[in-house]
């Protein structure tokens, strides 16, 4: 298995996970006022952003200068939060009849899992280059 695919893993096991969670417990979600549709687009979202902010660091730890590297996990940090920053005001302002704020603080928790691993995956990736 490819170095690449091995630093991935959890990112990939963390979206599957939530989002067999989302399926398969909708009526739970419904239950507590959920919205899931919202959930697994916010988990989509942040797994792309996710993706997008490993090709940065990756690119970024292969530079001889440490500044690079740096700059590309805050470029990352920086990109995802505007994307989340833009789907919640499309979301508030678009769908404002149905807008379900316990929805966005799940999505805000998700937000805090896929930061972990993506700063978990950097450190693993920064020590792996320079070790």
């Amino acid at each position: 298995m490819s170095n690449q695919l091995k630093l991935l893993r959890p990112l990939i096991v963390l979206f599957v996970i939530c989002n067999a969670f989302l399926l398969l417990n909708k009526n739970w979600l419904a239950a507590h006022s959920l919205n899931s549709e919202v959930l697994m687009i916010a988990n989509l979202l942040f797994f792309i952003v996710s993706l997008i902010a490993f090709y940065l660091q990756k690119k970024g730890v292969k530079n001889s200068n440490p500044n690079v590297f740096v700059r590309s996990v805050m470029g990352g940090m920086i990109i995802k939060m505007f994307v989340c920053l833009t789907a919640l005001v499309i979301y508030a302002f678009g769908w404002k009849a149905t807008f379900s704020k316990m929805s966005v603080f799940a999505a805000m928790i998700l937000y805090l899992l896929y930061l972990a691993i993506e700063a978990a995956v950097a450190t693993k990736m920064n020590k792996q280059q320079h070790a």
